[in-house]
């Protein structure tokens, strides 16, 4: 009767009621005991359970990829600031090195595109060259005897040596003068991001970079332009003066021109020649003034040269006009 009680924990009031106090303090101590009992069961039961869980998650962990934080002599997580480690570049260093490092790489860029487009103009323009030459020896040598024919071949030969030559120079100067094209843009382009870093103002400065970008390439192809015009135009007027017979002519096709039309042509006052005064002509192309250094130079100049002639103010008065915003 007592293990059905302390089994189920119950025990019904009619028959507590026929017990005495002390069988009644006795039941009570045995059902106490039976609850230390099963609650110390649980338990054992439930730390069994959680060292199983936490031996099996350890096996886990060293089983598969897990990270685990580097700790410093303190104990706490080690971490590390930017320049304050021993052999570390100072943050300015890095800056400029970043710099410096897009503006080469623009550079470039640039001056592969331009490259490109110059190796195409010269290839084409002797490779036209030689062909209508090869297409005016071809024609005379029917019309000559045939001692002379080996006379013309050794002509053309020799004519297409000095073109291939020519254009070998032209080549070479043309990389030249990409290479320091390239040079100077990387130095304007650090320059500007420099400017741009150190003002604080780098979404305006960027469009107004971009901006003088545009300019100076829209600059350098109006100045690209007018030199193939006047390239082309030469081209024809030398072909016409070989085509007349002068060979003489050919060889000074390309001495008027070059890649960066900036050498200055010496005119004779006695000459006519029409063919030299276009390249003459073609070398007097403008050029864009270099970038201002500072803010400080744009304001002096504007005192200095602009307010003297009242430039922003409205006429007959002294007030500064409202569409001026310098």
């Amino acid at each position: 009767m007592l293990q059905q009680i302390l089994r189920d924990m119950y025990i019904d009031p009619e028959l507590l009621a026929e017990l005495n106090e002390e069988q009644k303090q006795i039941l009570f101590y045995k059902m106490r005991e039976e609850q230390l009992r099963r609650w110390k069961e649980r338990e054992e039961k439930a730390r069994m359970e959680e060292a199983v869980l936490r031996k099996t998650a350890r096996c886990k962990q060293s089983n598969g990829k897990h990270v685990q934080w580097l700790r410093g002599k303190d104990g706490e997580v080690w971490v590390w600031v930017m320049g304050e480690a021993p052999g570390d570049k100072p943050y300015e260093q890095i800056s400029e090195e970043l710099i410096a490092e897009r503006a080469r790489q623009q550079a470039q860029k640039e001056a592969e595109e331009l490259w490109r487009q110059k190796e195409a103009e010269i290839t084409k323009k002797f490779r036209d060259a030689m062909a209508q030459e090869k297409a005016r020896i071809v024609a005379e040598k029917w019309k000559i005897e045939i001692e002379d024919r080996k006379a013309a071949k050794l002509e053309e030969e020799k004519i297409q040596e000095e073109l291939k030559k020519r254009e070998e120079e032209e080549r070479q100067k043309g990389e030249e003068q990409i290479r320091q094209q390239e040079e100077i843009r990387a130095k304007e382009l650090y320059l500007s991001l420099k400017q741009a870093q150190q003002h604080g103002q780098h979404s305006d400065d960027d469009q107004e970079w971009e901006e003088q970008l545009r300019r100076s390439k829209a600059a350098d192809e109006e100045r690209s332009h007018k030199a193939r015009r006047a390239r082309d135009e030469y081209r024809r007027q030398s072909l016409r003066a070989i085509q007349k017979g002068r060979v003489a002519g050919l060889s000074n096709l390309f001495q008027g021109t070059s890649l960066n039309n900036d050498q200055e042509i010496k005119l004779n006052n006695n000459s006519a020649n029409p063919l030299l005064s276009l390249s003459a002509a073609s070398s007097n192309i403008w050029e864009r003034p270099s970038r201002p250094f500072s803010r400080d130079v744009i304001i002096r100049w504007f005192k200095e040269e602009q307010i003297p002639r009242r430039a922003g103010f409205e006429r007959n008065t002294n007030r500064i006009a409202q569409w001026f915003h310098g």
